[in-house]
């Protein structure tokens, strides 16, 4: 079995939990997914079975969407109401301001990580060394703030939607918004609507699936690929790409364009992978045989 499953992870529920559900009824040990979601958060998560997880990066590389609600005049060491809290203060800035601030953020930023994530320094988690009351510098990381629509303001929640790069965490996210109110802030409640085409309302309820209706919801890898073009090729040109021969065949090469990404088949339309060319000629970035 192979291919892509968009599930609703719910509350209180890990990823990981997501995985372990998956793989009892597939029967698939090699089963993963594509950007964790914390155990409070619910939302979309998209969980690859067999060859479909070499897909995995591409699916964590696209944007995420969220709907997040922030409480302003609370922090908290995990950024989030699962922490515990360390200051509490008055929340004095108007709906005007609380808007401006909250918009100011979209764009290119350097976000730093929260010390209470799964990011891995020195082999460690940065949760696993928090736990144990280790507080270490992370350095900020390039994210992009694609868009942010507000959706309620009654202070001190606030709840909007935002569209972001790989990599964002709403949870420092929040946190930042608090701390340039200075007033603090922490994530109330978060759900991911999307993961690029992976979206809430085609959904399955982890808890809906079963060993009847799997199938049904399994989506073939090349989806994933669908933008790009597509290209039939001859299993000679095939096997050679399988090999890692770069093809400077004229008879392949005059099919592609440079700076393109391209989804190639077999003569029986089996997906074979995806590739591109360059001056050298064409090379198998992907394979998912």
């Amino acid at each position: 079995m192979n291919g892509i499953l968009n599930v609703f992870k719910p509350t209180g529920m890990t990823s990981f939990d997501v995985v372990r559900i998956i793989r009892k009824i597939s029967n698939v040990k090699k089963v993963g997914h594509a950007g964790t979601l914390d155990p409070e958060a619910s939302g979309v998560l998209a969980v690859c079975i067999g060859k479909a997880t070499k897909a995995i990066d591409y699916i964590m590389g696209d944007f995420k969407i969220y709907e997040a609600e922030l409480k302003l005049g609370v922090t908290t060491d995990t950024y989030d109401r699962e922490g515990k809290i360390l200051k509490e203060s008055e929340v004095n800035s108007s709906d005007e301001e609380i808007t401006r601030v909250i918009n100011s953020f979209v764009g290119e930023n350097n976000q730093i990580p929260p010390m209470y994530s799964a990011l891995k320094v020195n082999g460690k988690k940065l949760y696993e060394l928090a736990r144990a009351g280790i507080e270490i510098e992370r350095k900020p990381r390039a994210i992009v703030i694609y868009s942010i629509d507000i959706m309620d303001v009654k202070s001190p929640y606030i709840k909007f939607r935002v569209k972001c790069s790989k990599g964002t965490y709403i949870r420092s996210l929040c946190y930042d918004i608090g701390e340039t109110l200075k007033c603090g802030g922490m994530m109330w409640n978060l759900q991911r609507i999307a993961t690029g085409q992976f979206h809430i309302d085609d959904s399955i309820n982890v808890n809906e699936l079963n060993v009847e209706n799997l199938q049904k919801h399994i989506i073939p890898i090349e989806k994933i690929f669908q933008d790009n073009t597509k290209i039939v090729i001859e299993d000679r040109f095939v096997k050679f790409l399988l090999n890692g021969v770069v093809v400077k065949d004229k008879a392949l090469t005059c099919k592609f364009e440079v700076n393109n990404m391209y989804s190639i088949y077999n003569n029986e339309n089996d997906f074979i992978g995806i590739a591109d060319k360059s001056i050298d000629g064409i090379r198998l970035i992907k394979s998912f045989i």
